[in-house]
């Protein structure tokens, strides 16, 4: 059995982005490429109808290539469980209204047991801070929280 990632927004933006000047950002686009192509087939993806809508916004050609990268990717459905955690995540972590998605990304991974969720949101999700939070939220309401890491440590 493949291990199982669910797919923050990031990894299919950083995908289709156009190539950036900025040398680190340029990096991780180059390493989401790689494990796209070398990694992804031994893992079973994951999204849900929240990377769909983050993944829609902003310009539509880009947001058609964003849902072109994701197409065909199982979608996990939401649920009381997930948005009671998502709540109790949004108040741990203090997110601001503009990051309380990130909440719902977490829940959704962990209420359905996926082993890993694969960002490159650092400010939000994969945080040495927020990760002790996640976890402690997370075993409190009985579900096992996903790894959270970037492709870079997921190759």
């Amino acid at each position: 059995m493949k291990p199982s990632v669910y797919i923050e927004t990031t990894i299919p933006s950083y995908l289709v982005a156009r190539p950036s000047r900025d040398v680190v950002l340029a990096g991780h686009q180059q390493i989401t490429h790689e494990w796209w192509q070398n990694s992804r087939p031994n893992h079973e993806l994951f999204i849900s109808d929240y990377v769909i809508k983050e993944v829609s916004r902003g310009d539509s050609v880009m947001a058609q290539q964003r849902l072109s990268v994701i197409q065909g990717i199982p979608l996990l459905p939401n649920s009381i469980e997930t948005e009671d955690l998502a709540r109790d995540l949004i108040s741990r972590l203090n997110l601001p209204d503009q990051a309380k998605t990130d909440a719902f990304h977490i829940a959704i991974a962990a209420v359905h047991g996926i082993d890993f969720l694969l960002t490159w949101n650092c400010t939000h999700i994969n945080n040495m801070h927020m990760q002790r939070r996640i976890e402690i939220a997370c075993r409190e309401a009985g579900y096992s929280p996903p790894v959270i890491g970037t492709p870079e440590e997921l190759i």
